[in-house]
């Protein structure tokens, strides 16, 4: 392990348990989503652990702390859509390929296994599962957030890390290409599957073997 910020004995005991990101993924997949109902939230890795509920970029920063811990860089990617919906996501690198650990409310934007020859071509993997009734990917970005973030406290602190938020705003983003015929596609099958299925999401995009396992609310579909 890397040195280590001041946990909690019990959070010590987390972050020793979750000693690879396939470990960090099944418990984050356990957790219930955070909807925000009090408020906008950006929580760190302490008040997830106590907590246990997070969105999206609880879960990248929740993962790239313990993973911190067992010599993953602390990488995060911002995907950015066309309807300001972004999505972030850890991600790291194993024998040389790429993979992530996600968390989101929909079934094609969780972790990947680490199969990827870029952080481009992971990016890419999000293209046709992002497709929904607005979002679309426009680019992606990578941030080290031990680098990115300086002295910031993003790791433990109580308070909301809107500063992580920001920094993933300003991050420059490089464009991925996608066809519109094709975003076109999949956008009307998309609206046809929910509207068929009494408002499920879909799970029948290409390259699902390359998914990590998910949440339980998604594995049954009648």
């Amino acid at each position: 392990m890397s040195s280590e910020p001041r946990f909690t004995r019990a959070e010590r005991a987390l972050v020793a348990r979750l000693n690879t990101p396939a470990k960090a993924q099944r418990w984050l997949n356990a957790l219930p989503y955070n909807t925000e109902k009090g408020g906008p939230t950006q929580r760190s890795f302490r008040p997830v652990a106590r907590l246990e509920t997070a969105h999206c970029m609880e879960a990248a920063l929740f993962a790239a702390v313990v993973l911190e811990q067992h010599g993953y860089p602390p990488l995060v990617m911002s995907l950015e859509s066309q309807d300001w919906l972004d999505h972030v996501i850890f991600i790291y690198q194993h024998n040389g390929r790429w993979g992530s650990v996600a968390r989101s409310r929909d079934p094609g934007l969780h972790g990947r296994k680490a199969v990827f020859r870029s952080p481009r071509a992971l990016a890419r993997s999000y293209i046709d599962p992002y497709v929904d009734y607005t979002g679309r990917v426009k680019g992606f970005g990578v941030a080290n957030l031990a680098d990115a973030m300086g002295r910031y406290d993003w790791r433990l602190t109580a308070n909301n890390v809107w500063k992580v938020e920001q920094m993933l705003i300003d991050l420059p983003h490089k464009k991925l290409k996608s066809s519109i015929r094709r975003y076109r596609v999949l956008l009307r099958k998309y609206r046809a599957y929910r509207k068929a299925h009494n408002d499920k999401k879909p799970l029948y995009y290409r390259g699902r073997h390359h998914w990590d396992p998910l949440p339980p609310e998604f594995r049954v579909r009648s």
